[in-house]
């Protein structure tokens, strides 16, 4: 009888997170946990290297780190704006605590910041750090653009609505209050400020990052 090919599993996000050396224990890791991260890898070395990156360098590639940009990726890429401000959100779960924040691109002074809201998610958060980030540039009657790390946000933004999933509790019930008051916001002001997309793969993470990766 063939030996079983050996195998580690890497955690980013379970109950514990980490490297686990069997099925088994990785399958107790992300048992309950809504959103788990987690990938297999044949060898300790590689789930160590997958470890110590971000789930998204690795989800959607069989465990096979997604391709660096070419020099000619970069150049048509270029270099960030830094006249702008940076908006960025960060879960402890999904859903979890949940805070955002806006910041000066190029000092990275922080310009704004709420939170942490209870069983939220970090497209919800992202959606609201861009309308804060709207309207604290229509208040200050500022023409810098925005920049965002959220495709899913700046659609709903476009759209003028918070397409979550989350369901409304008694806990998040404040959460969904500033929910609807950026979708009434979007609805009743005009704005002029240019929304982009910050390019992580070639710049790094965006400014107003959290640092929990």
């Amino acid at each position: 009888m063939a030996k079983k090919k050996e195998k580690f599993y890497v955690v980013w996000y379970g109950n514990p997170a980490g490297i686990f050396g069997s099925w088994e224990e990785c399958q107790l890791s992300i048992k309950g946990v809504k959103g788990a991260q987690y990938m297999s890898f044949d060898t300790f070395s590689e789930a160590k290297k997958a470890y110590n990156s971000e789930y998204s360098e690795y989800k959607g590639r069989g465990g096979k780190k997604k391709r660096q940009l070419s020099e000619a990726d970069l150049k048509k890429i270029g270099e960030p704006d830094l006249y702008s401000i940076s908006v960025d959100a960060a879960s402890s779960g999904n859903p979890g605590k949940m805070e955002y924040r806006g910041v000066d691109t190029q000092t990275h002074k922080q310009l704004f910041h709420q939170g942490p809201f209870q069983q939220g998610t970090n497209n919800v958060g992202e959606f609201l750090a861009l309308v804060h980030g709207l309207a604290y540039l229509k208040k200050i009657k500022s023409d810098r653009l925005i920049y965002s790390d959220s495709r899913i946000a700046m659609g709903w933004v476009k759209k003028k609505k918070c397409n979550t999933k989350l369901k409304r509790t008694s806990k998040n019930a404040p959460l969904f209050d500033l929910i609807a008051r950026a979708e009434s916001w979007l609805k009743t002001n005009s704005y002029k400020t240019k929304i982009a997309k910050w390019e992580t793969k070639a710049w790094g993470e965006i400014p107003a990052d959290f640092g929990r990766k």
